[in-house]
């Protein structure tokens, strides 16, 4: 495993403001097509390829000056007006990946400062169950943010579910108006879904171009393939969604200079699906048995990081890539909802 880690530059002064993603507003372009088109040699940009191992973009650093960022924004509130964020959040049932997240993400908000409170269902309950515990969070004006932890068991209907989440405190972005609103050129939604948002983030913060770059989004699903692709079409990428049901996926992906990769198959993207200097973000959290872990398994991406990391310039390492980036964009999701809430600058 290389020893080269891309933490991006952090380095902002307090005026500077958390995030370096843009309002998708402000990158609305007119589709004006060019009269000739020509052929763009990519060789030349990747003539170093093999030479070096690639860049391990760091998750986790990144999210910890962000979440540092956040911490501070969230005691200026406080001294200002006596009030902090607030967020809820509801979990159904026993899986062991959504207990460890909803950890995590009660552990950052206690670091940030953020109010934090849990409702935990069972996971043979009742909809109505789901429904009343949303509409008390709903209501409650301490509350800024309620997340839903997906997915849910099979029983519960997630549409009724997220249609009964208020707009204003869907800070998961999975709202249809939100995620209308991303897919519509033109339009704002109140939040991105986090993990996406994560994504861009990641990618400019480590210097990446995005506009009018090929890029491949592997997985569909409401929570990470959809929203990314269109997140990443905002930013005039061109891209290409690779799904279960596509044929010869591997020789789709190997034209992406931008591949990220979310469909939940340990090792499923191999070294020889990549072109040489792409830049990988790799989603995929796969628990695989391994008896030398503390916990008897240990994480693995969707890439095969051993072949990946001879082929690309940058990658995201499984833990400590994505993850951590998810975690912070709820934080910030929940601070720009007080923010709006306590009409707070």
């Amino acid at each position: 495993m290389p020893s080269t880690r891309r933490a991006a530059s952090t380095l902002m002064d307090e005026n500077c403001p958390i995030l370096v993603s843009r309002s998708l507003g402000s990158l609305d372009l007119p589709d004006i097509w060019p009269t000739n088109c020509t052929t763009h040699d990519f060789q030349a940009v990747y003539k170093c390829f093999n030479k070096q191992a690639a860049a391990i973009i760091d998750g986790k650093s990144i999210a910890e000056e962000i979440t540092s960022r956040i911490a501070c924004e969230v005691r200026r509130m406080k001294e200002s007006t006596g009030k902090v964020p607030g967020l809820a959040v509801i979990i159904v049932g026993q899986r062991w990946d959504s207990q460890t997240y909803v950890r995590n993400k009660i552990k950052a908000c206690e670091e940030a400062g953020i109010k934090s409170l849990m409702t935990e269902l069972a996971g043979n309950c009742k909809e109505d169950e789901v429904v009343n515990a949303l509409s008390r969070f709903n209501k409650d004006p301490t509350i800024h943010g309620i997340l839903v932890q997906l997915p849910l068991p099979q029983h519960l209907d997630e549409e009724r579910i997220l249609n009964e989440l208020s707009l204003e405190k869907d800070v998961d972005g999975f709202h249809p108006l939100n995620m209308g609103n991303l897919a519509m050129r033109g339009r704002e939604p109140l939040f991105i879904p986090c993990t996406p948002k994560g994504c861009i983030e990641l990618l400019i913060r480590s210097g990446v171009e995005i506009m009018g770059k090929k890029a491949v989004v592997i997985g569909r699903s409401n929570i990470v393939g959809l929203p990314t692709s269109l997140l990443l079409q905002r930013y005039h990428a061109t891209v290409s969604i690779v799904h279960a049901f596509t044929k010869n996926p591997e020789q789709i992906t190997c034209e992406a200079d931008i591949v990220v990769t979310a469909a939940g198959v340990p090792n499923l993207v191999r070294g020889n699906w990549l072109k040489p200097g792409a830049i990988v973000i790799d989603v995929g959290t796969n628990p695989i048995e391994d008896s030398s872990c503390e916990h008897g398994y240990r994480l693995i991406g969707d890439v095969c990081f051993e072949e990946a990391v001879r082929v690309v310039s940058a990658i995201t390492p499984v833990p400590g890539g994505v993850g951590p980036m998810t975690i912070a964009m709820l934080l910030s999701n929940t601070l720009d909802s007080a923010k709006r809430a306590y009409d707070f600058t």
